[in-house]
């Protein structure tokens, strides 16, 4: 299993911010190799990814959140097999702190390469800054979902 955890500052509220991470929907807008995510209910959620040329769907559960605090998250069936949380920390009323941990299993020989030479890293990196850049140039959230879910 490998796990990568990033983080980013982000000049927002705590509560823009989580809002905003909230909107599965809206995250092709932000996540680079995020084709389309489908909200099927509250903790339920399907995703199409591309990598390269390699195109993957999975499940995705919400096992786990908390408004303004975190969400957590694991794959429930197809081709990807991992789990994750996102924390958010108000640095002061108009900045956040965003932390990002998936532990992730690789699969395949560039899977396993790419892992080894830190690519996932670099994706969520990337991945958070252009979070940053969208939440930071819109100001407010496309919508928000305040609900709690517990572990």
């Amino acid at each position: 299993m490998t796990q990568t955890i990033e983080t980013v500052d982000v000049n927002v509220p705590v509560s823009v911010a989580y809002n905003q991470w909230t909107q599965f929907e809206e995250f092709p807008h932000f996540l680079d190799e995020v084709e389309s995510i489908t909200q099927v209910t509250d903790t339920l959620t399907v995703w199409k990814v591309k990598v390269g040329t390699v195109e993957r769907e999975f499940e995705a559960n919400i096992t786990e959140q908390h408004p303004d605090e975190r969400v957590a998250w694991n794959s429930t069936g197809g081709e990807v097999d991992h789990a994750g949380v996102v924390t958010f920390h108000k640095l002061s009323d108009t900045e956040t702190r965003v932390t990002v941990q998936i532990d992730w299993e690789p699969k395949g020989l560039l899977e396993k390469l790419g892992s080894t030479l830190g690519v996932d890293n670099h994706a969520i990196k990337k991945d958070l800054k252009n979070f940053k850049e969208y939440i930071e140039s819109k100001g407010t959230p496309d919508g928000a979902w305040r609900g709690d879910v517990e572990a």
